[in-house]
């Protein structure tokens, strides 16, 4: 009998399918399939991938099912603050599994688990959605966890930063050692030299977790210094996240290697553009440009070449330097740092397009008619020197008043194709999606001195729009020569999710239709654009829909409304890019028709290979993102404290996006951020809260709060663990409080 992995998980798998079958444990399943020795060996690693993978699971007696036929799921948890979770089923199906507090046992946030589905139609909390009773654990997120450092009576303990894990973790008996309070003496140290403190951020390893009626324990392992101390705060997101902060030798010996300029040998086999009119386009704070842009007019359209830095021409596949990209998958942009996917005499230096300097790239020329439909795409490996090197604000003063001189000309030339493209885009379908974003800006300690919204302004669209037409270019031409490379997808969304969502909405009072179809979904969407519920209403959207990843198949994006479609346009930050460049790099030719014969376009991974890596990216990308979100939120909570330490509360305009009856939820747009104004706070009358109209009503002036007013607030209260901020209303500029243009209110209240 065969006995390889992939027989015996066939032969495990129709085991459990038979009709007949009753649960058995590894040795019975042995005993049936006629395993001895080395496929007993076999089996038993089988059993073990299969369960981790979710397609088999483990009952009691450690006796084998198949999930579906016990009730079980396997999926994902993600846990809320209050203590209960949902599972996002893996493979994905149907809509998430509530877990009531009391079933989740000894799950943390990010465990991968077994779930039993719960069949009493009692017991269930949330309409329409299924409960389950976390059975296993198959994988801990994290063996770490980062928090701070507390005492009681009798033990130390540290309070994990993560709200989401419910539980303190204790690390340690106290001492009677007499000295500094605060000083932790005799408490356990795994690696780290520092004496932890009371206060201090510290990195803790969990140990083996096995009954939720005992808090779980662990080790610190490194401590990061005084909570408040400058800089304490990133790093405990770089730990969190376990985000890499220093580069391998041997990947810093390889960059050493590279020259920091071009030399002219390298411009064999490449088109010389560098005589042409290319300018960057990006971010004031921006240190590597990776993406630079022409466009022509040719009779009645236009030609658009789209230049992007030729990464693999200095990273070949396997080497240290691409081991160490691979691992990373990403750059990650923090307030106070960037994390770069490539170490910076690559990413700041060599591959950086850099106006007046030589550089190598990989340009795509796309040909538009007048309607901006593509007639025609060429590939080609080149070398360019960039003329301008703009910022988003320069672009966009150009943008906004007449061409002066060749790069006003150009640039309105190029804002005339993109508005083409853009009305192209979502008269196809495409959603509108895009969010604004605020830069916290700081000082040389860390701290936020300022928070500035980035508009997505015409400057932004420009550069979008050119980006994603030569993304899909790239994505038709690679399908087309059949070359496997790491597709961006964004699968249709689950019609139960959508359902959920259009419950949601229809409690704003706007008016739904079926959701399923995407011209109703884009009606939705432009009717609350600019309303004070936008927001709120984007999000939960974003939530309804699947998480836009990575595959080794063209399945098309949703939210672009895209048949093909992947990440070509930005390889110094990202590691699929550079996947792309090398597949796009095979069978091509440069100038005078030549192949390429580098070794990344001779490099020809599988379809295994290019799914690995597509697994792993789209992980890696989550991670960034998390940190990434994580870190602004929590530079916005220090930039409200530090208002409220230095008795300086900053007004913001702000709008009410729901009433409550214990007060008013408002976001402030230029921040970003959402806060509750309390119903305390309101000392001018005693308001009754109207559900009907989902109003605060004051009693005595029948003075109303509702949703959509504009206010001017002051924070009043920050918690920072909780991430909320408290705010009471100021006087407006009209010297009224809480007043509204209540005309405006009236003609559009919430697109009724």
């Amino acid at each position: 009998m065969a006995s390889n992995g992939r027989n015996i998980r066939e032969q495990i798998l129709g085991l459990l399918a038979r009709k007949d079958y009753r649960p058995l444990n590894k040795i019975d399943i042995a005993r049936k399939l006629g395993l001895t020795g080395a496929g007993q060996v076999a089996l038993r690693k089988s059993l073990r991938e299969l369960e981790r993978a979710g397609e088999i699971a483990r009952i009691r007696k450690n006796r084998y099912v198949l999930p579906a036929e016990a009730d079980l799921v396997t999926g994902k948890l993600s846990i809320h603050q209050a203590g209960y979770g949902f599972l996002a089923l893996e493979p994905p199906s149907g809509t998430d599994v509530f877990i009531a507090a009391e079933n989740i046992g000894t799950a943390m946030h990010g465990d991968r688990v077994v779930a039993r589905i719960s069949r009493d139609e009692p017991y269930r909390r949330i309409k329409g959605r299924r409960e389950g009773r976390v059975i296993r654990i198959l994988e801990r997120a994290h063996d770490t966890i980062v928090g701070t450092l507390q005492r009681s009576r009798n033990f130390y303990y540290v309070v994990p930063d993560d709200p989401r894990i419910v539980h303190d973790v204790y690390v340690g008996q106290v001492s009677n050692s007499p000295q500094d309070e605060r000083a932790v003496a005799g408490l356990p140290l795994a690696t780290s030299k520092v004496t932890p403190q009371i206060g201090d951020k510290v990195v803790v390893r969990l140990e083996a977790w096995e009954s939720r009626h005992v808090n779980p324990e662990g080790e610190i392992i490194e401590v990061l210094g005084p909570a408040s101390a400058p800089g304490i705060d990133m790093l405990s997101i770089i730990r969190k996240y376990h985000l890499p902060t220093e580069f391998p030798m041997d990947v810093l010996d390889q960059a050493k290697g590279i020259p920091e300029t071009v030399d002219a040998r390298q411009f064999e086999g490449r088109e010389d553009l560098r005589g042409e009119f290319i300018v960057t386009i990006d971010p004031d704070d921006a240190r590597d440009f990776d993406d630079a842009i022409q466009v022509e007019k040719i009779g009645s359209g236009w030609r658009l070449g789209v230049h992007i830095a030729d990464v693999a021409a200095y990273v070949e596949p396997d080497s240290p330097l691409d081991r160490e990209a691979r691992r990373r998958g990403n750059s990650v942009y923090l307030p106070d740092r960037v994390i770069p996917m490539l170490p910076e005499r690559l990413s700041n230096g060599v591959c950086s397009l850099k106006p007046g300097v030589d550089r190598l790239t990989h340009s795509v020329f796309i040909q538009f008619d007048k309607r901006g439909s593509a007639k025609s795409a060429r590939f080609t490996r080149s070398v360019i020197r960039s003329a301008h090197r703009l910022t988003y604000k320069q672009a966009y003063t150009i943008l906004t008043a007449p061409p002066a001189d060749q790069l006003g000309e150009r640039l309105h030339l190029a804002w005339e194709l993109a508005a083409v493209l853009r009305k192209k885009r979502f008269e196809h379908g495409a959603l509108d999606l895009d969010f604004p974003e605020v830069k916290v800006w700081v000082d040389k300690d860390g701290r936020p001195v300022k928070l500035e919204r980035v508009e997505n302004d015409e400057s932004h669209q420009l550069i979008e729009e050119f980006m994603l037409v030569a993304n899909e270019a790239v994505a038709r031409e690679l399908k087309k020569r059949a070359i496997p490379t790491v597709y961006r997808i964004h699968e249709n969304p689950d019609p139960e999710k959508l359902g959920e969502y259009r419950e949601f909405v229809l409690g704003f009072d706007y008016r739904v239709g079926d959701l399923t179809h995407r011209a109703e979904l884009q009606r939705l969407v432009a009717s609350f654009r600019g309303k004070p519920e936008e927001q709120a209403l984007k999000v939960a959207l974003l939530k309804s829909l699947k998480r836009a990843r990575y595959s080794p198949q063209p399945l098309g994006h949703y939210g672009l409304a895209k048949a093909n479609y992947l990440h070509f346009t930005s390889p110094i930050r990202r590691y699929a890019d550079l996947v792309v460049h090398r597949a796009l790099a095979r069978d091509s030719a440069g100038a005078g028709g030549r192949p390429a014969r580098s070794a990344s376009a001779l490099y020809q991974p599988d379809m295994a290979e290019i799914a690995s890596i597509a697994e792993h990216v789209s992980t890696t990308e989550r991670t960034a993102a998390e940190a990434e979100g994580d870190a602004i939120q929590m530079k916005k909570l220090e930039f409200f404290q530090r208002q409220l330490d230095e008795r300086k509360p900053q007004t913001f305009r702000a709008s009410i996006v729901d009433v409550r009856n214990y007060g008013l939820m408002v976001e402030l747009p230029d921040a970003l951020v959402t806060g509750l104004v309390h119903v305390s706070s309101l000392m001018d009358d005693f308001y009754v809260f109207e559900p009907a109209r989902r109003q605060l009503i004051g009693r005595q002036s029948r003075k109303r709060f509702s949703v959509g007013d504009e206010l001017s607030v002051f924070v009043v209260r920050v918690d920072a663990f909780k991430r909320q901020v408290d705010f009471a209303i100021g006087l407006s500029s009209d010297g009224a409080k809480g007043r509204r243009n209540r005309k405006r209110s009236r003609i559009a209240p919430l697109a009724r």
